[in-house]
């Protein structure tokens, strides 16, 4: 089992990947989104949000914070695998492994950020 920080290290590389395209594709695909990660076996929710300029920081979540746009669940294992390998998410998602909600447009976006 991961660790809280491990998993927070590990959300925080999969937001970054947000960085790594170009200004308009970011704002195209992810221009003002939110985005939690329950993780079930440590009982933390991280949140982000993706704006125009990139990510914020992945912060733990507050009780009073709407739900997030596209929300993913995985234990911190499968966190931290998929930070490592994140074209597995189709796998994982399919498995069982890993749960996302989302609507059919942030889906699509999502790939594209992993």
């Amino acid at each position: 089992m991961a660790s809280v920080e491990e998993c927070r290290e590990a959300l925080t590389t999969l937001s970054r990947r947000l960085t790594e395209m170009s200004p308009q594709d970011r704002a195209s695909y992810f221009g003002n989104r939110s985005m939690s990660c329950h993780v079930t076996d440590l009982g933390v929710t991280f949140v982000t949000r993706f704006t125009d300029a990139g990510a914020e920081p992945v912060t733990e979540a507050k009780p009073d914070d709407p739900p997030a746009d596209i929300r993913l669940t995985a234990n911190s294992d499968d966190v931290i695998s998929l930070s490592a390998t994140p074209a597995n998410i189709a796998r994982m998602w399919l498995s069982g492994r890993v749960k996302v909600q989302a609507s059919m447009r942030d889906l699509l976006a999502l790939r594209k950020l992993l």
